[in-house]
């Protein structure tokens, strides 16, 4: 990662980017390549599509089991949406703020691995 800095109105040198988050900003952004986002937003496209199908296997009373098949098809759909995001994040993400020295990533990363596991 690059931190730019930017000299502000006062002459004063001001952090921006990655360096300015590594500071304690709040705001923090990804790094999926054009290739990831594209197969995760295919497939969120896909179960959007499984969740309005649903809707109309509701409207038209279709028998309970077939209605529970698809919301367990989409349940692992979107299983396999959070492990692609979770793989990508351990890779860039994590292993990035762990060599930058910022080891409370991995109490995060526990925190969020609990949730998935639910």
């Amino acid at each position: 990662m690059i931190a730019e800095t930017n000299q502000g109105p006062d002459g004063q040198e001001s952090m921006t980017g990655d360096e300015a988050c590594a500071a304690g900003c709040s705001e923090r952004h990804s790094h999926h390549s054009q290739q990831t986002k594209n197969n995760l937003t295919t497939r969120l496209n896909r179960i959007e599509g499984q969740i309005r199908g649903i809707k109309g296997l509701i409207e038209k009373d279709t028998y309970c089991d077939d209605v529970l098949n698809q919301i367990a098809a989409i349940q692992a759909a979107l299983n396999g949406v959070g492990k692609l995001l979770l793989e990508n994040h351990m890779r860039s993400c994590v292993v990035e703020r762990i060599e930058s020295g910022d080891h409370a990533v991995i109490d995060e990363l526990l925190v969020t691995v609990k949730k998935l596991m639910k």
